[in-house]
């Protein structure tokens, strides 16, 4: 039998791990609406930010849009003692490319990097697009103000860098406005690229695409229910690992996904009103989105959108048809909601980039016996160690246990054939990584 203290010992530093972070809680009520409206205003009085328009003008075109992003980025910067790195990364891409491509174009992102203290090329993402277009991809000259898709996801991660640039992490957080996402993903896919020669060590982005609006085309309203968008496996996974999954699972368990059930699972902590909706898509039926080309790529990466879209005010001229208002115009975004998916971001990329990094390798095993062993790579900065399972019917992970700092456990009693299983590791303050799938298997 333990010593009564070491019980008692055990029982604080499992409690310890099993509370809340009251910062947490002030940046969700740091969020304002008020300035996410001022920011969705802005970038719609633009008139169009459609990715082929005029770059010279000071009010109108995507030129004048993503010159005022760079400087309320730089704004921010200089309110947290030039605690960013704001800069334009971009790319050429020529006429013809695809058929929306219809004339030469430079595709130009806006980035803020706030680094972190101990792992600054380590980095979470939150990224909204610039630009806008009307029901022609190509008409980059009629009015297409572009409210909700997308001013209302780049007013928002604009929301959370001013939040979150109060705060030191101790890894990076990127704020990026994406542009050429209406004429092809270019803008992920340039900043991918950026990414992958850089050598930046990227935990995740988190795209936001239409986070403003309530009212569905179904005649659903919901100012509370949000879907995250994840893909299964990375298409970059090799042959060997495909015919593994066959026999050891792992179809729903990619890297994408365990980001995924890590946002739905910090939103059910410290947002309990809400309700994140796990879609086991990568983006909706036959469309796509920014967080596709990191996919593509091999990095993880979801997609966060209101539940209820409406398609009469997006991608539409604006005009009244048979009684009908088309057009993603202002009066259809509602701010309070955008406020709410803004602070789901922000706690996200606060969790994350406070919390230590994932372990490198999980090794599983237990095949025949009635526990389950496994044994991962210890992680620096982590004071210890969560070991998950769940049925393999449910999309998130519903049971842990606390193990401390070991890097091995035996679950005794709980067969390997029953379940799935992840290890997270957790840091000083009880925040944690994201699951990491096994990914060995412990003979």
């Amino acid at each position: 039998m333990k010593p009564i203290c070491t019980l008692l010992l055990l029982l604080f530093t499992t409690l310890g791990f099993a509370q809340t972070d009251p910062r947490i809680y002030d940046i969700i009520h740091s969020v304002s609406a008020e300035r996410i409206e001022k920011d969705v205003t802005t970038l719609a009085n633009f008139g169009t930010r459609h990715t082929l328009s005029d770059t010279v003008s000071q009010t109108r075109g995507i030129g004048a849009a993503r010159r005022w992003i760079k400087s309320e980025f730089e704004q921010i910067s200089s309110n947290c003692n030039d605690c960013l790195e704001v800069f334009y990364q971009k790319d050429l891409v020529k006429k013809g490319d695809n058929a929306r491509i219809v004339h030469d174009v430079w595709v130009v992102n806006v980035v803020a990097i706030q680094r972190g203290t101990k792992y600054p090329n380590r980095f979470i993402i939150m990224s909204g697009d610039i630009d806008s277009r009307v029901s022609d991809p190509a008409d980059f000259t009629s009015d297409s103000p572009g409210a909700n898709d997308n001013a209302s996801g780049m007013a928002g991660t604009l929301e959370a860098a001013r939040v979150l640039s109060k705060y030191q992490f101790e890894s990076s957080i990127i704020y990026v406005g994406l542009s050429g996402e209406e004429q092809g993903l270019y803008g992920g896919k340039g900043l991918a690229a950026h990414a992958k020669e850089k050598g930046w060590d990227i935990v995740g982005i988190l795209n936001n695409d239409m986070i403003g609006n309530i009212t569905g085309v179904d005649g659903v309203v919901s100012n509370r229910d949000f879907r995250i968008f994840s893909e299964p496996v990375p298409p970059t996974e090799t042959e060997q690992q495909r015919n593994a999954r066959r026999f050891y699972g792992g179809e729903v368990d990619g890297i994408s996904r365990q980001l995924a059930r890590y946002v739905h699972h910090t939103t059910k902590t410290y947002m309990p009103e809400m309700n994140p909706m796990m879609i086991y898509r990568l983006d909706r039926f036959g469309r796509g989105g920014h967080h596709r080309p990191f996919n593509d790529a091999g990095f993880a990466g979801i997609r966060i959108m209101e539940a209820h879209e409406n398609y009469t005010q997006q991608h539409q001229d604006i005009r009244v048809e048979d009684g009908i208002a088309y057009g993603d115009v202002l009066e259809h975004v509602n701010f309070g909601y955008a406020k709410k998916l803004t602070a789901v971001n922000a706690i996200n990329l606060a969790s994350i980039a406070w919390g230590p990094p994932a372990p490198e390798t999980v090794e599983i095993g237990g095949i025949v016996e009635p526990n389950a062993k496994l044994k991962w790579s210890k992680v620096d900065g982590a004071v210890g160690y969560k070991i998950y399972w769940r049925d393999t019917t449910s999309p998130t992970w519903d049971n842990y246990r606390y193990v401390g700092d070991v890097t091995e456990h035996t679950l005794e009693g709980i067969v390997i054939d029953n379940f799935f299983f992840g290890v997270a590791a957790i840091g000083q303050d009880g925040h944690e990584s994201p699951v990491v799938f096994p990914n060995k298997i412990l003979r």
